[in-house]
């Protein structure tokens, strides 16, 4: 007899499971000890993700020591740029760092198709071993960044607080945006499904900075491009579950839900039941538990796990943060995370 699927593909895919998923954002990193001693082994960011046994290794850190229910790459939304013609850093104290930045028609002319085989094998060759690794335990995810944020990165070089100078070239210069735009969808579709052919089971986009767009500039400048690429993708591999995650999204959920993905993550700013309520039902949900709350008390942790769970219910759901697990959050409190999500029914039913 064979052995079931992952119970998160499961539940992605929309079937009935006996508990809600459980894996979290980031959860490969910095507050993991064993990854901080091998960061200060190789401290730069591009040898770990880069560098096929480092960043298996990583990826692997947390399940080994959590058994979560997804395993997900280790490596970043802007992983795919050099292979485009964008190079980038990683600085530890300041983020990515992209020098030069993309402003001018001439570069962006210049950038070219991405291959990903050739431009990213370490990829492929990462999320192969994953799936090998983890068999049926556990499902394996992909991610990439999704057309706007990575434009954002691109445009800007760095980090940003006001997305000052992207802006300015969207209301200034829209169609020499839209050609940037235009460019990342075609090359991080492309990108999606290296990761899937390669091992992946489950894709997260990651829109992270779209969130800062107004809603009538979210419905020019990102949702058509998120749509580029799930359209793209589905064409080739319609049955793999994609998650779009935004952060501070509250603002523009429903037209998040236009844009043919499989499920929205929420962010910690809604609440559960009022996610859902402003979302269609065939739209699963995850997330989203504030990580913030991973500071608090073991009992805390516990209670929140169930209230986002009980208000989710009926739903698909993926129990997650609301965003990445945050630096210096204690390692035993993610350990109770996943824990209380593997025995949450029990919980529910202890609080009744």
């Amino acid at each position: 007899m064979a052995e079931p699927l992952p119970l998160l593909l499961r539940a992605a895919l929309g079937e009935q499971v006996e508990r809600p998923p459980v894996w979290m954002m980031r959860q490969a990193g910095r507050y993991m000890k064993v990854y901080r001693d091998l960061r200060d082994r190789h401290p730069g960011f591009r040898e770990r993700s880069e560098i096929p046994d480092l960043s298996y290794e990583i990826s692997m850190q947390p399940f080994e020591a959590f058994a979560p229910d997804g395993v997900i790459l280790f490596s970043d939304i802007l992983t795919p740029l050099p292979g485009i013609g964008i190079d980038f850093d990683i600085i530890e104290s300041k983020g990515p760092i992209i020098d030069p930045p993309i402003r001018s028609q001439a570069q962006v002319d210049a950038l070219r198709p991405l291959e990903p085989a050739a431009a990213l094998p370490f990829v492929g060759e990462v999320l192969g071993r994953l799936r090998q690794s983890v068999g049926n335990k556990a499902a394996v995810l992909g991610f990439v960044g999704a057309p706007w944020t990575l434009a954002a990165y691109a445009v800007e070089g760095k980090s940003s607080k006001n997305y000052a100078v992207i802006k300015a070239m969207a209301f200034q210069e829209p169609a020499l945006l839209h050609q940037l735009l235009g460019h990342l969808a075609d090359s991080i579709a492309t990108y999606v499904s290296y990761q899937i052919e390669s091992g992946a089971q489950v894709v997260q986009l990651f829109d992270s900075w779209a969130g800062q767009l107004s809603p009538i500039d979210y419905d020019v400048f990102a949702a058509p491009y998120q749509k580029r690429v799930v359209d793209q993708v589905k064409a080739r591999h319609p049955d793999t579950p994609l998650i779009l995650y935004i952060s501070g999204s509250a603002g523009v959920l429903e037209r998040m839900a236009t844009t043919g993905v499989d499920f929205i993550s929420l962010d910690w700013t809604v609440d559960m039941a009022d996610g859902c309520a402003r979302l269609p039902q065939h739209l699963g949900v995850q997330g989203n538990v504030d990580p913030g709350l991973l500071f608090g008390t073991p009992e805390a942790i516990r209670a929140r796990i169930v209230d986002t769970v009980r208000k989710a219910h009926g739903r698909r759901h993926i129990l997650n943060l609301g965003h990445g697990i945050l630096p210096g959050t204690p390692e035993d409190n993610a350990r109770v995370f996943f824990e209380a999500g593997k025995s949450v029914n029990e919980l529910i039913g202890a609080a009744v």
